[in-house]
């Protein structure tokens, strides 16, 4: 007797980061898509499996090793290549982020060999699955974007103009101000008057880490100091900026080796063996 298909399983939301209108993954085992179109760009990695498609009635493949751009308002469809089916990730991206002119290179070069490039999408994608984590997947979305335009060769403005140390210390300060209420990559470049992802290169470049991570690393800070005040964890979590105490508690862990519980405890214990 012939096995059972294994039904579909998906899983789709619409985070709360600018430009990005959908996060879709999916494993499909015979699921096949008609032909259709969509009115967003389509930033599809595979995981497992790989996936067969007509884009503008010539024929493509989707494999684990590329990345995949589909363009807006070009017909296309979409099939297992293989009888185990496929597991794939999806953003679909806001037609702004990236320029009209693009459409035809990408119907041209659908398929992009590029590891840095998936190694970028896989981990935005874990970004955007952790709430309160939006900067962070918004300084991932531009190098990603970035990155796609000079694979589609245009060179943008951003990519020629040399990183300064004077924008990035504004952004710092600009964080410093923040840390609490948090800004958005949109927001903090029409502040500054530049380029989200020459932000974002800028101040990497200038002080050794995005500025998400900074960012990330004052709230801890903040919350350090809460706690050895006497504040719980929950309110800690709220009064540093971070989105729950269960957000604070994975940054807090990853920066200190601690949870926020314990840090107050383990703090009192230093302080015994140094008498």
């Amino acid at each position: 007797m012939a096995a059972r298909p294994i039904d579909s399983q998906v899983s789709a939301w619409r985070p709360a980061v600018a430009g990005v209108a959908e996060v879709f993954h999916a494993h499909f085992v015979d699921h096949a898509y008609p032909r259709h179109v969509h009115d967003v760009w389509t930033l599809l990695i595979v995981d497992d499996g790989a996936v067969r498609f007509d884009l503008d009635r010539h024929r493509h493949g989707a494999l684990r090793t590329s990345v995949t751009l589909l363009p807006p308002y070009v017909p296309h469809d979409g099939r297992s290549a293989t009888a185990s089916g496929f597991r794939k990730r999806v953003l679909y991206l806001d037609t702004s982020a990236l320029a009209p002119d693009l459409v035809g290179r990408a119907v041209d070069e659908p398929d992009l060999a590029d590891p840095l490039l998936r190694d970028r999408i896989h981990h935005l994608h874990h970004v955007l699955a952790a709430p309160g984590e939006e900067f962070e997947a918004e300084s991932r979305l531009a190098l990603i974007l970035d990155r796609l335009r000079v694979r589609l060769h245009e060179r943008t403005s951003a990519s020629a103009v040399p990183a300064g140390s004077g924008l990035a210390d504004r952004l710092r300060d600009l964080l410093d101000a923040r840390t609490v209420d948090g800004v958005t990559l949109r927001e903090a470049a029409e502040l500054l008057h530049a380029h989200p992802t020459h932000l974002v290169r800028a101040f990497t470049r200038a002080h050794g880490l995005p500025p998400h991570s900074y960012l990330t690393g004052r709230r801890v800070e903040l919350a350090r100091r809460l706690l050895l005040a006497g504040q719980r964890p929950a309110e800690a979590a709220t009064a540093a900026g971070f989105f729950d105490q269960a957000h604070l508690t994975r940054h807090f862990r990853r920066f200190l080796g601690v949870t926020p519980s314990r840090y107050p405890a383990a703090s009192r214990l230093s302080r015994a063996e140094r008498r």
